[in-house]
């Protein structure tokens, strides 16, 4: 059975109105920032839980691990069925269920190691707003405004900084319970008006082939691939850094826990703000230039880096920078998925490259303790991200560039790249 679109045979698709459109990116940017900041409960309270717990450090680590891991793998059958049932069924649906892992884990669910594996298995499904939204806000915009739609919608990854400088402060004023119930209120007040205003454009395209088929065909496309290995990077990289950087500080700069934690917070958002940024110039100019520009940038960031400058302000900068690189870059990223990905399949490829970004972020942390340790010094491993982000510099400016400009060929588009 091939695919069809919900457009009645001879009628020229309707063209939403601006503001329509705008509320639509709103309400699914905010329903992101609400799952994100739902995801990102449990790592904040790791140490807590592991002195109250007496966990190991692995043990400690795989609490906060799950429900990542779980929310990336996630991504792929949520955005292939977000491809079928639409953003309108999709985001309420994965905001409600994500209320009671949140409610079991700040009631009964922090008890023991099992109960937070358990908890933390579920909470994981909110991660998968990420593969709901991208589909969504795709669907509403015109190809030329795609980029900085879907960068603007992915700023709604900040919602992983409400859950780092609000949960511990909550937790110690008014009791353990306190962020979760919190998180678990504006979850369903979120669903309910998600239920009531959200809307799937009416033209959106809508696939017939069954969910395994669709999966099948997303993984067959060059997109796929290649948008999941710069992901990895430019998303992973920020996921790294997010989680490692406040070790890293202490480590390196002796820093107090409360001064890397901050530092760590400017990094995040700075990496937030150039998500949009990325998207609008790859509107403008094309996204395998902003690609190519902001991978250069993280290889000299973190060249200079690996010497381990001083704080203030060479090192901060170099850290500064190579947020705005990777905010910019996964904000291009998607911007190439909207451009060159079939309609009917953005949710799909949407769900790989997601998961490809989400457990991108694993490697780094590990190869950095793992350096740190035998040597220590953090210099090898930003040499070894220096020669990652060149690698893949070197493969948005060739292959990623060569099939962009010979697809958008094809269909008779402008080329990606942004040329004439």
């Amino acid at each position: 059975m091939s695919e069809t679109q919900v457009t009645p045979s001879g009628e020229a698709p309707r063209v939403p109105g601006a503001r329509r459109r705008y509320t639509m990116l709103a309400l699914a940017t905010l329903g992101f920032a609400l799952n994100f900041w739902a995801w990102a409960l449990l790592s904040p309270l790791g140490p807590r839980l592991k002195d109250s717990l007496h966990l190991t450090s692995f043990q400690q680590a795989l609490v906060v691990a799950v429900p990542v891991v779980v929310g990336s793998l996630g991504r792929i059958p949520v955005g292939a069925l977000t491809d079928r049932y639409g953003g309108r069924v999709m985001f309420p649906l994965v905001s409600a269920a994500t209320i009671v892992p949140v409610l079991y884990l700040g009631l009964p669910g922090h008890s023991s190691l099992a109960a937070l594996l358990v908890g933390g298995f579920f909470l994981g499904f909110a991660g998968t707003a990420f593969a709901v939204g991208v589909p969504f806000v795709n669907e509403w915009f015109p190809p030329q405004r795609r980029g900085l739609a879907i960068g603007v919608f992915g700023a709604g990854m900040g919602g992983t900084a409400i859950s780092a400088l609000t949960t511990v402060n909550l937790v110690k004023a008014h009791g353990f319970a306190t962020p979760f119930v919190i998180t678990a209120v504006a979850l369903g007040l979120y669903a309910i008006v998600a239920a009531v205003v959200l809307r799937d454009n009416p033209d959106r395209v809508v696939p017939t082939l069954p969910l395994g088929r669709r999966l099948a065909s997303a993984m067959r496309l060059r997109v796929t691939w290649q948008a999941s290995a710069l992901y990895a990077v430019a998303f992973g990289g920020y996921v790294a850094f997010s989680v490692y950087l406040p070790t890293y500080l202490r480590n390196a700069y002796t820093l107090a826990q409360s001064d890397a934690a901050n530092r760590m917070a400017g990094f995040v958002l700075v990496a937030v703000l150039m998500r949009p940024v990325g998207g609008f110039l790859s509107d403008r100019f094309g996204p395998t230039r902003v690609l190519t520009g902001s991978l250069a940038l993280v290889v000299v960031g973190a060249f200079a880096q690996s010497f381990t400058l001083g704080l203030a302000p060479a090192g901060t900068l170099a850290f500064l920078a190579m947020a705005a690189a990777l905010g910019a870059a996964s904000g291009a990223t998607f911007a190439m998925v909207a451009l060159l990905a079939p309609a009917q399949q953005v949710g799909s490829v949407t769900g790989v490259v997601g998961a490809a970004g989400g457990l991108g972020g694993f490697i780094p942390p590990l190869v950095m303790g793992s350096l740190y340790g035998r040597y220590g010094t953090y210099g090898a491993g930003l040499a070894m991200l220096c020669l990652v982000a060149a690698g893949m510099a070197l493969f948005t400016a060739t292959a990623v560039r060569r099939a962009a400009n010979a697809a958008a060929g094809a269909s008779g588009a402008r080329p990606t790249t942004g040329a004439a």
